[in-house]
């Protein structure tokens, strides 16, 4: 099942790693489900609230601690931390220090300049002159260790969650972006990784051709990678990245897979996603070190959007599986690859993902000849939506079928995540208190168990 942690029930706007959480691990438990799918966890820009547009590639999103859980534990003040607790905590922070210690001192230094984007701090502090870093943080250490602090506790509650999980049969799966933000502690502590101009401004930026989403296209404007950089040393900033993400997750969705192969490349001052152009990726050279850090059998690509053959080769080639969305099958084309008949063991299949409507908000919007296209794939065409396509996608061969909650719970437009290429509500679904109800997890388990998927 896809769900974000935000998108869990809760006290205030957004969900947390509290309660909630373990109940819905429960409800998981009892529904037959064995995976629970999650966006990326990373610290997201305030105004945006993407998780897909992160102030830092590897840390936590302190926003989901869980205030509750963090008393309850001792974990509220890093000044009455018990012996054990503080041994712990010193030896996580050495342990992380690779990351940790950019992203504390980019953190404390954009709070110093009222949140504004590193590109645009003072010269030396924008290039990270070792100096002018330690004399503007000299003031600030109590806050710079207040924020590791902060993201060690969120890395005690999600491994108690993640650990729970477990003891339930229910294994974690993550998203790993293939993008980083500009303003990222990511992208201020490893310039030279990127390319940016002598003012570190994007000489492109990161986006996709007009689509199915989007008839300009998207752009992202991520800052690209400098691939031969990267290269010098054995990619080892992406190493590092996979290598956390397991750390967090049990699987690892790569977004945009696309993008190893190559690329698009918008012009920073383009007004459109139209002007770009496809330029080359790393390939296998990337990718190999990716599967050889995560380990075998981890990680799935999504590759959806422009896919060429070079694209599909380059994941046969290391084994991951690819993904097929229901709701992109039924467009009259039999050579259609999201269409059931065509799908393959090595795939995962959803009826739709975050970035797509609701199931029951597509269905909604299709004419009577686009819904007797999906008719004719049913067992039974006369179940109602969404449970008759939850149920084509768990009568997939395709070896891991996902379901988004909001499907589940038979929600409509209103429940949708997020619609690529626009600003707005994206991102702040979040379920009601007792959604997840036992009679919901029964009525579950009876497809999961009907279609063979019962573990």
């Amino acid at each position: 099942m896809l769900l974000h942690v935000t998108s869990l029930p809760g006290p205030g706007s957004s969900g947390d790693l509290g309660d909630e959480a373990y109940r819905f691990v429960d409800f998981l438990a009892a529904a037959g489900c064995s995976v629970w799918q999650l966006l990326p966890l990373a610290p997201t820009h305030p105004a945006e609230r993407s998780p897909y547009d992160a102030l830092s590639a590897m840390a936590g999103n302190t926003d989901l601690i869980s205030s509750e859980h963090r008393v309850a534990h001792g974990l509220d003040d890093p000044a009455t931390l018990t012996a054990q607790q503080q041994a712990a905590f010193s030896s996580w922070c050495a342990a992380q220090a690779d990351w940790l210690e950019p992203y504390v001192e980019y953190a404390a230094l954009r709070e110093r300049h009222d949140l504004a984007p590193w590109p645009s701090w003072p010269p030396a502090l924008r290039n990270r002159d070792p100096r002018a870093v330690a004399d503007a943080l000299a003031p600030l250490a109590d806050r710079v260790q207040l924020l590791r602090f902060e993201q060690w506790v969120f890395a005690v509650q999600w491994d108690r969650l993640r650990d729970y999980a477990a003891s339930r049969g229910v294994l974690m799966f993550g998203d790993l972006p293939i993008f980083v933000s500009l303003d990222s502690a990511d992208v201020w502590a490893s310039r030279d990784l990127f390319h940016l101009d002598e003012e570190s401004r994007p000489i492109t930026v990161s986006g996709c051709p007009p689509d199915y989403f989007a008839a300009d296209g998207q752009r992202w404007d991520n800052p690209h990678y400098d691939w031969a950089a990267m290269a010098e040393d054995g990619f080892g900033w992406w190493r590092r990245r996979i290598t956390r993400q397991r750390e967090l997750f049990d699987l690892v969705r790569i977004d945009h897979f696309r993008g190893l192969d190559a690329a698009w490349h918008v012009p920073a001052d383009a007004p459109t996603a139209r002007e770009g152009e496809w330029v080359p990726g790393p390939g296998a050279d990337l990718l190999s070190v990716l599967v050889d850090a995560a380990g075998p059998g981890t990680l799935v690509a999504e590759d959806l959007g422009v896919i060429t053959e070079e694209v599909d080769e380059l994941r046969l080639q290391f084994g991951l599986p690819g993904m097929k969305v229901l709701q992109f099958a039924f467009d009259g084309d039999r050579g259609n690859l999201h269409l059931p008949s065509r799908h393959e063991e090595q795939s995962v299949v959803y009826t739709g993902t975050h970035d797509n409507d609701t199931t029951l908000g597509w269905w909604d919007q299709l004419d009577e000849t686009d819904r007797e296209q999906v008719r004719s794939s049913l067992v039974d065409p006369e179940e109602p939506m969404p449970w008759a396509l939850i149920r084509l996608a768990m009568q997939s061969r395709a070896r891991l079928s996902v379901v988004p909650a909001q499907d589940i719970l038979g929600l409509g437009n209103e429940a949708r995540m997020n619609t690529p290429g626009t600003a707005g509500d994206n991102w702040a679904w979040q379920a009601r208190a007792g959604a997840f109800d036992d009679g919901l997890a029964r009525r579950v388990r009876e497809v999961v168990t009907a279609t063979g998927r019962l573990s």
